[in-house]
């Protein structure tokens, strides 16, 4: 900012010299010193190795290089007072970008009430919003690729180097039966009482799953079939093929004929789900980590969360 001021000063005393014609009327117009005015068109002319004025008995007219260097110098004006806007605009949030990140389910609830919220109040910024699994977004905010990241990381895991976590809510677990089901209907089911049902899981590893917690609390589910998409996944709980495990995020997005049901507190499997951002985040990431807090405490309040 100091280059861009020094340039900026510069520049705007030639284009008032070679406007006013004399070095006295520019500093009268600028509010300098004659001497000032004088100093800063040598400093210029040092810079660019060429005489910018001829001097006369009475004030000055610009030189060729004068001549060639005034579109230019008019042209930098422009140019600065463009930039200036701009960077007041990212501080003010009246215009800039913010690259979100988001993993699935946070899409379906969380990411939309806060992205809303944040347009409402500030239109001028663009968001953009990329969907995919949280140690990509952990990785493309450490990388300086997102500047905002909602994800679920793993609770034994520390956050890789660069990324600041905060904790947004923990997240309960459903479970999703065919509308058939003996279960459908019912509140806080034991998951022993689901044992014996084909899960349908979306990886082998159920570390690596919505399951995390109920395994490392002793419950292994029987699972029959591997879905990565939540489409075919629902479709199959759907079609009578299994249960299977929805986030609490997710449940209004879930189709007609599919049943959930919550878990008995004892049971019940949660997700820690934060926001991460770098260690100096901008100031849309920041604004928009507020609205996500306030989003996460409405969603909580809503019986999302805990």
């Amino acid at each position: 900012m100091a280059a861009m001021s020094a340039a900026h000063g510069l520049y705007e005393v030639f284009l008032a010299v070679a406007h006013e014609g004399s070095f006295t009327a520019a500093a009268r117009t600028l509010g300098y010193t004659q001497s000032a005015v004088s100093r800063q068109i040598r400093t210029l002319e040092d810079e660019t190795g060429a005489a910018l004025f001829e001097r006369l008995p009475r004030g000055v007219r610009l030189s060729e290089a004068g001549r060639v260097l005034l579109p230019h110098a008019a042209a930098v004006r422009a140019r600065l007072a463009v930039a200036r806007a701009e960077l007041a605009a990212l501080r003010t949030l009246d215009g800039g970008l913010l690259r979100l990140g988001a993993f699935a389910s946070a899409s379906a609830a969380l990411v939309p009430r806060a992205q809303a919220a944040f347009r409402a109040r500030h239109p001028g910024v663009v968001v953009t919003r990329v969907e995919g699994p949280s140690v990509k977004h952990l990785g493309l905010v450490a990388a300086g690729e997102e500047d905002l990241a909602v994800v679920s990381p793993a609770a034994d895991r520390p956050a890789p180097e660069g990324v600041t976590l905060h904790h947004l809510l923990d997240e309960p677990m459903l479970v999703a039966l065919e509308r058939g089901h003996p279960y459908a209907g019912r509140r806080d089911v034991r998951l022993t009482a689901l044992a014996d049902e084909e899960w349908i899981v979306g990886n082998e590893r159920l570390e690596d799953t919505l399951f995390r917690p109920a395994v490392a609390a002793g419950f292994r589910p029987r699972t029959g079939l591997i879905a990565h998409d939540w489409i075919a996944k629902l479709g199959a709980v759907a079609a009578g093929l299994g249960v299977t495990l929805v986030p609490a995020l997710a449940a209004a997005s879930v189709r007609p004929d599919v049943a959930l049901v919550t878990i008995h507190p004892d049971d019940v499997p949660y997700r820690r789900i934060c926001a991460a951002v770098p260690p100096s985040p901008t100031v849309a990431a920041t604004a928009f980590l507020g609205l996500l807090h306030e989003t996460a405490r409405s969603l909580e309040e809503e019986g999302v969360g805990g």
